[in-house]
């Protein structure tokens, strides 16, 4: 990537702000009237020229104004943009919603989706914590019949998954306290994913009762803890309101994509943790997603990972706002 001296920044991010602020292609003469950079009208557009050349704007057929690339938007997201651009109205509102009542921690991701969505506007999707990864903190039997039982297990993020599993023989009170003990000894501490084969071997030679109660306990448990991640979604009907979305081919890339709720996972399980990633345009390995930008970031709560938020927009996306309110978010959910 060429270096560009201060000035070409300067302009370069003028036009990125002035292209996302009206959707309209960028002349010379509204980033010298709007942008105060005490430059004449032919000097930004000798630099605009020169950016054209070296491809971090381009011209569109339609107007003589210029609109950024690709290339243009990732200079901006890695060194230009202002990541404090969040008002006290916005901070307020953000505080407001983070101290609402939480009975889970599947309920903060989604309240952190919505507060992120209504403010900026934008789709936003977000998934838990990779279940097997979690630790188990409890296991709890409750009998519900005598061949019924509701097994409820709780992870150390907060995480709650339940399940019913049914037998093909009695069990009582007594066994069901026996299994609570022998499970909660065996696995507490440990990942989800320790509920496996050897798992269902160790509690059988630790038992007295038979491989018909064991077996289909651990089958159930091991079927719970790898479900389908569940994929929150929020103002998908705000995204259709962007000038973007007028061409048919982007909206329906667009319906296509949050329909398929395998791809949208994909996208929010890339990345590093604690980072936020920028994905703008063909940067993005899905043909589909090429008209748009994906912004995620890994959600902590008391330094516990409970997921990941991703919001969805075209490449014409205020990255600012978008990245400065995921900030305020992640901090306000890690306590700081």
């Amino acid at each position: 990537m060429q270096n560009l001296d201060n000035r070409k920044k300067k302009i370069l991010q003028a036009i990125v702000e002035e292209y996302i602020n009206t959707a309209e292609p960028v002349s010379s003469g509204s980033i010298a009237k709007k942008y105060g950079l005490d430059l004449s009208s032919a000097t930004i557009r000798n630099e605009m020229a020169d950016l054209e050349k070296v491809g971090y704007i381009e011209k569109q057929h339609t107007s003589s104004g210029r609109v950024p690339s690709a290339k243009g938007y990732r200079l901006y997201v890695d060194e230009l943009l202002n990541d404090h651009n969040i008002s006290l109205a916005e901070i307020k509102y953000i505080q407001s919603k983070l101290i609402e009542k939480v009975n889970e921690i599947e309920d903060l991701t989604k309240i952190a989706t919505s507060t992120i969505s209504e403010i900026t506007h934008y789709t936003t999707v977000a998934i838990g914590p990779k279940a097997q990864m979690q630790a188990i903190e409890e296991i709890k039997f409750v009998l519900l019949g005598t061949r019924m039982l509701m097994a409820v297990i709780l992870t150390d993020t907060g995480l709650i998954k339940e399940t019913m599993i049914k037998f093909d023989q009695d069990i009582n009170e007594d066994q069901v306290e026996t299994l609570n003990i022998i499970f909660n000894n065996k696995l507490k501490g440990k990942p989800l994913e320790a509920i496996d084969k050897p798992l269902e071997q160790y509690i059988f030679s630790h038992m007295n009762y038979s491989l018909g109660v064991i077996k289909p306990i651990v089958n159930q448990l091991n079927k719970t803890v790898n479900e389908e991640e569940k994929v929150y979604l929020e103002g998908a009907n705000k995204s259709f309101d962007l000038p973007e979305f007028k061409s048919l081919e982007v909206a329906k890339n667009f319906i296509n994509l949050i329909d398929q709720k395998e791809i949208v996972a994909d996208l929010l399980n890339t990345g590093f943790a604690n980072d936020i990633n920028v994905y703008i345009g063909n940067e993005n390995e899905n043909e589909k997603l090429k008209d748009f930008s994906i912004v995620t970031f890994k959600h902590k709560y008391k330094n516990k990972d409970i997921g990941t938020i991703g919001i969805i927009g075209p490449t014409r996306m205020n990255y600012s706002k978008v990245i400065s309110v995921m900030k305020y978010i992640s901090k306000k959910l890690n306590g700081e």
